[in-house]
């Protein structure tokens, strides 16, 4: 593997019973220091790809390389270079700060006096150095993620897992989460894995997003090429026969793309805004009634959209169960390596 290269994921599948593939011959790599997010519609495979990166599940052929190990072949390699900051909190309420982050280190092995300096860093990396002796069940929600992201850097790793680090929490607070991880990725040279449902967190945070659908990768770039990518700006509109007007409307050479989505229609375009009279105008000519019109640049939304066919949801089905899940299995096999 390139030395630049901390993660290497090569024809990654999953098949479940059905035969249902949650996760369908995936190839991509991922940069050293690099933050990268991936994006995909309920069911799209981004936790199945979590969980076989972090040797929660053993994927039924390919493979991948995390930090040199494989994670067929060295899974306690793997969980050494990577840390874990789980969905759901996976936080003992009635442990302070000091004492939740010590126990964590127990499970890495790690020494006494090594316990105590690496503590008292990364409770001040996310400024909880002097929270560090009260129980966790007096911390808000932000507080509890911080010291959850402190948790996962506990063992210096070279990756740090986060899958929906924000969900639930408040705009102000969501954001505050963003900076940290900004810093931490910029001061510390973590590289960040990041899954997320929030469009705006994935077009801060990321170098470059993967978008997945249906098991499979749709596209990998960086937020801006994939904006770029469906012109300099947008026309979307809803009609009467969206199939006869996109027909016609390709036609024409100031259309860059087009894409369909019930009843709504993209249009990638120059000066968008100049071509909104020519737009009704042609619908008008074939008998194609038009519900609503309007002009925007191009968002990440808009991209998750043309590429998926669907919007980007909050939550999935019974997630506090699957990530409570993936902890204990995470624990216990740090457990059965100590």
């Amino acid at each position: 593997m390139n030395d630049s290269v901390v993660i290497h994921v090569e024809g990654l599948t999953k098949v479940f019973e059905g035969p249902f593939r949650a996760v369908d011959n995936v190839s991509f790599d991922i940069q050293r220091k690099e933050i990268f997010g991936l994006l995909g519609p309920n069911g799209a495979g981004k936790t199945t790809t979590i969980k076989m990166l972090c040797t929660l599940l053993k994927p039924t052929s390919g493979t991948a390389l995390v930090d040199d190990h494989e994670i067929i072949k060295n899974p306690d390699g793997v969980r050494r270079s990577i840390g874990v900051v789980f969905q759901d909190p996976a936080l003992d309420d009635e442990l302070t700060a000091r004492e939740n982050l010590d126990f964590h280190a127990r499970m890495y092995s790690m020494k006494g006096g090594q316990r105590r300096e690496r503590i008292a860093e990364v409770l001040k990396l996310v400024d909880l150095h002097d929270r560090a002796d009260i129980i966790v069940k007096k911390y808000s929600s932000g507080m509890k993620r911080r010291l959850e992201i402190a948790r996962g850097l506990m063992h210096y790793p070279k990756v740090l897992f986060l899958d929906e680090p924000t969900l639930g929490l408040d705009a102000q607070t969501r954001r505050s989460i963003w900076d940290y991880v900004a810093r931490l990725n910029r001061e510390q040279n973590v590289t960040v894995f990041l899954t997320t449902h929030y469009m705006d967190e994935a077009d801060f945070l990321c170098g470059r997003v993967a978008i997945m659908d249906h098991g499979k990768l749709v596209v990998v770039d960086s937020p801006g090429n994939l904006k770029n990518s469906l012109g300099s700006d947008l026309v979307t509109l809803e009609c009467s026969d969206p199939e006869r007007f996109a027909e016609r409307l390709r036609s024409e050479d100031w259309v860059e793309n087009l894409k369909i989505h019930d009843s709504a229609m993209i249009v990638g375009t120059k000066r968008s805004a100049e071509r909104i009279p020519e737009v009704v105008n042609i619908a008008r000519d074939i008998g194609v009634r038009v519900v609503s019109i309007e002009t925007r640049k191009p968002t990440l939304e808009d991209v998750f959209l043309y590429h998926t066919g669907s919007e980007m949801r909050d939550s999935e089905p019974n997630t506090a169960d699957r990530m409570k899940t993936m902890h204990r299995q995470y624990a216990r096999g740090m457990g059965r390596r100590s």
